[in-house]
């Protein structure tokens, strides 16, 4: 059975930085695509970064240059390093994994439908 487990969520001041982790259970990790997407009160969910099998990255236009995304291969985690958070990436978390071959575009436009997703961890940046 595969399990997502999120975590390092909290808050912070705007400017600030947290790590996400997400720990996998249950599946080959390197065979999946995987990333993260987040959802705020009242909007839509919007894909944050993701990896594809190969290893390539793709990020939301509102978080290139501040988010990073990451794997450890021998830990089965995967990370999502915020810096430079600002109020608008307040918003609940989610990791996501998927067995469909797909490139690291298409699964950020996709996490939310991704076959796999944990529960989420909450991010709240004040001003």
């Amino acid at each position: 059975q595969v399990q997502l487990v999120e975590s390092g969520g909290g808050s912070v001041q705007a400017g600030g930085s947290l790590r996400l982790s997400c720990a996998v259970f249950g599946y080959t990790y390197s065979s999946y695509c995987m990333g993260w997407f987040r959802q705020a009160p009242g909007k839509e969910r919007e894909g944050v970064a993701a990896f594809d099998s190969d290893g390539r990255t793709s990020y939301a236009d509102s978080v290139k240059g501040r988010f990073t995304i990451s794997q450890d291969n021998a830990k089965n985690t995967l990370y999502l390093q915020m810096n430079s958070l600002k109020p608008e990436d307040t918003a609940m978390y989610y990791c996501a994994a998927d067995y469909r071959p797909m490139t690291a575009i298409q699964a950020l436009g996709v996490l939310q439908a991704f076959a796999y997703g944990g529960q989420g961890t909450q991010v709240t940046v004040s001003s």
